[in-house]
């Protein structure tokens, strides 16, 4: 299994996930043609990807979406999503919807690769993370979400990989020229993960059996790597946990 995050921030985010030739995409919120040159820098063809997921149908997720129309691409994401989501074609969209108020128990199939989404916090119709299965490695992908819930723990845990929203700190928030309802938006339980709820987030997550960490999502404004850094790796400390020896941290 092979994870390229091809763009990250509140700029656009784009993961690509691959095991053997398949290749699926999180996200597609940088343009069309930046996506195919990322690929392709990372020795994957465009033609390769075989699906698409959406995480929520804001415009840093959404953005590079003519992609899928050109390689005849599925594009995956919930009703609720589908609102606001343009230039796919009909053939091409797929509906990711609940049984029992749960994403958990729906599996996408496609061999090599299965995707199960998990509802998160944000203020979009119906966002979700995902949890990605290839033989027995696991990847959980939570993005924008304002807190994290004991059933997103709980879909998210015992996975071997972990990229998670690292978005703010939230006194550089406060002190930062955005409008106060913006403000209250990022802070608010529907906003954005700061690094203390992330990194505490991770404490319970992190079973230091060597996990792989990657921190996405920093607002430019409003955060620094080092702090997000810091911050998780102290939180983890506090467990007996440390980088290089129990689990790796990187900071895209």
């Amino acid at each position: 299994m092979k994870v390229d995050i091809l763009a990250s921030g509140s700029g656009g985010n784009c993961i690509a996930i691959t095991v053997g030739e398949k290749t699926i995409l999180i996200d597609a919120g940088i343009a069309k043609t930046k996506i195919e040159k990322a690929l392709l820098n990372v020795n994957i063809r465009p033609d390769q990807v075989e699906a698409l997921f959406i995480t929520h149908a804001h415009g840093d997720h959404v953005k590079g979406l003519p992609l899928a129309s050109k390689y005849n691409v599925p594009v995956y994401a919930t009703e609720g999503e589908w609102k606001s989501i343009q230039n796919v074609n009909d053939d091409l969209k797929c509906l990711i919807f609940k049984e029992r108020e749960r994403y958990e128990s729906h599996m996408f199939d496609m061999g090599e690769i299965a995707v199960i989404p998990f509802a998160v916090h944000h203020d979009a119709y119906e966002p979700v993370g995902y949890k990605v299965l290839a033989g027995n490695r696991q990847i959980s992908i939570c993005l924008d979400t304002g807190i994290v819930d004991d059933n997103m723990l709980a879909a998210m845990s015992d996975s071997d990989i972990y990229i998670m929203e690292a978005n703010h700190e939230p006194r550089m928030v406060e002190a930062s020229s955005y409008p106060n309802s913006v403000k209250a938006r990022v802070l608010s339980h529907i906003g954005h993960l700061s690094n203390q709820q992330t990194a505490e987030t991770l404490a319970r997550l992190v079973n230091g059996k060597g996990e792989r960490i990657y921190l996405v999502h920093l607002s430019s404004k409003n955060n620094l790597p080092a702090l997000a850094e810091m911050t998780v790796k102290r939180e983890l400390l506090k467990k007996g946990f440390t980088a290089g020896k129990h689990y790796e941290l990187e900071v895209v």
